[in-house]
């Protein structure tokens, strides 16, 4: 399996972006995925307890559907804190796709992401739909990935392709997300499409996986979002044997994972302001959970975050951090190495010396430049 940061969408798939005129900027803002045939899905969704109304409105529709064919989203606007009329806006958006796309329109998912507390431009979405309906093709993914950009600086996209039986299966992924980054899920819209034959048990579960090793370990600035949404379309027109145990899920699993952890490491690679990229591994915890709390916390230090943008090696910094996740630590048991603060990638590794569990989490320094784009954001 070769991992590609590219998109090259899987057989049957088409997409498009436009701009309607949701973003003042006048760049794209709408984005339409779409599926020839009908498709199994599964989602996953921020834990906020504040859920803006496209989340509500894919809930809904996941429990009423079996099947998917589009996914609609736009950038500019957050749809959040919008009472009764947001869910409206989002639900006439989805009346409006299905019949141009002739499907039912609880096989449409919505997303949204931008600023919170402002009605969806509705008029101008239902102006836009003819075009971006009529623009779509297998090479629109182009265009739908930056239909979902916010303050991103470019465009995340990963594709693999894996041997299934005697079929090749491919996966592909966009994602946008800079800012707003902490588990469960960041603050991010990622929307992933295979031809794979698979079952809808297997998908699940595989997303779940997929999700808790990459987006579930990255953190900009602690802060969660309510517009989080990650979500898979499977087509099966790979025709390959279906997927549901075993060794062909392993493998799916694993090519699954790795497009997502790709996904994951280019959000903090492009987090706003940032200038470093920092790998923390906790070694020897008595389980994974152990590790992964451990590990976020020092990822969540602000005064960690800003040693590291200061290049300045005051490591009782992460010792706080440390002390303060929650974990039962033992001062004669722990090991800390930092990799040097002068390079564009860091490294810290802790050793906890409890049990033979580990995990990763990656992060980014704070910088001047991302109290200046969120003290500007609005």
């Amino acid at each position: 399996m070769k991992l590609l940061q590219k998109a090259i969408l899987p057989i049957g798939f088409k997409a498009y972006g436009v701009s309607a005129g949701i973003k003042k900027s006048g760049k794209p803002d709408l984005a339409l995925f779409f599926s020839d045939v009908p498709c199994k899905a599964a989602c996953l969704f921020t834990s906020n307890k504040i859920q803006a109304a496209p989340l509500q409105l894919c809930k809904e529709h996941l429990k009423k559907s079996k099947t998917f064919q589009a996914i609609i989203a736009n950038s500019g606007n957050a749809n959040c804190f919008t009472g009764r009329q947001g869910l409206l806006d989002a639900e006439k958006t989805a009346i409006l796709a299905a019949k141009a796309l002739g499907i039912k329109k609880e096989s449409i998912l919505i997303a949204s992401t931008g600023i919170i507390g402002r009605r969806l431009p509705f008029e101008k979405i239902k102006a836009a739909l003819p075009k971006l309906v009529s623009g779509l093709s297998s090479q629109g993914i182009e265009q739908a990935k930056l239909a979902i950009m916010t303050t991103d600086t470019f465009a995340k996209t990963a594709m693999i392709k894996c041997q299934i039986g005697a079929k090749v299966i491919t996966i592909s992924a966009v994602a946008k997300g800079v800012g707003m980054i902490a588990p469960n899920l960041a603050t991010m819209l990622c929307f992933i499409f295979t031809d794979a034959n698979i079952s809808q048990k297997a998908l699940k579960s595989s997303l779940k996986d997929a999700v808790d090793n990459s987006f579930n370990c990255i953190s900009v600035d602690g802060c969660m979002s309510t517009n989080d949404t990650v979500a898979i379309l499977a087509n099966g027109q790979a025709e390959n044997a279906l997927i549901e145990k075993e060794k062909n899920l392993f493998t799916f699993k694993n090519a699954l994972n790795l497009v997502c952890l790709e996904l994951a490491k280019l959000l903090i690679k492009d987090a706003e302001g940032a200038s470093k990229f920092i790998r923390i591994k906790v070694w020897g915890a008595k389980n994974f959970p152990q590790a992964k709390s451990a590990a976020l916390s020092v990822a969540n230090s602000n005064l960690f975050k800003t040693a590291c943008y200061g290049e300045n090696p005051n490591f009782g910094r992460i010792i706080v951090a440390l002390g303060a996740s929650g974990v039962d630590l033992k001062e004669k048991d722990l090991k800390i190495k930092v990799s040097s603060l002068k390079k564009k990638d860091i490294l810290v590794d802790v050793w906890l010396n409890q049990g033979n569990s580990s995990a990763v989490v990656y992060t980014c320094d704070l910088t001047p430049e991302y109290i200046r784009i969120n003290a500007e954001y609005n």
